[in-house]
């Protein structure tokens, strides 16, 4: 099983920027991929972004392409999430997320991932 810990939500206002940080711990070496979902009040949890450990490949909702990036740090088993020009809509719990590999997987679903967080909060004011 991999640990996950998300850090950095907050609070900010419409048009600032936010970097979310997610440590992993335990059976990182199982790990393939990381992800970011959110989910807001009242709607299903949705994917945001995905990168692969080892080339990197990253994967985006188009909701927040162009604005939000993922990035990684292999050697501190982190990943982030920069997020730049912020919108009232983004407004939600973000978890990062855990995948091994297996071939087919596509790192857009909840189904593509099974070790997750417990979340940290982002309010975009307007």
């Amino acid at each position: 099983q991999v640990q996950l810990v998300e850090s950095g939500g907050g609070l900010v206002q419409a048009g600032d920027s936010l970097r979310l940080s997610c440590a992993a711990s335990g059976r990182t070496f199982s790990s393939y991929a990381m992800g970011w979902f959110r989910q807001a009040p009242g709607k299903e949890r949705e994917f945001v972004t995905a990168i692969t450990w080892s080339s990197g490949t990253t994967y985006y909702s188009d909701s927040v392409k162009g604005r939000f990036t993922i990035s990684k740090d292999n050697a501190k088993n982190t990943v982030y999430l920069q997020m730049n020009s912020l919108k009232p809509e983004d407004t939600a719990v973000y978890y990062c997320a855990s995948g091994s590999f297996r071939y087919g997987r596509r790192w857009s679903t909840q189904e593509d991932f099974g070790s997750w967080g417990q979340g940290t909060q982002v309010t975009v004011s307007s």
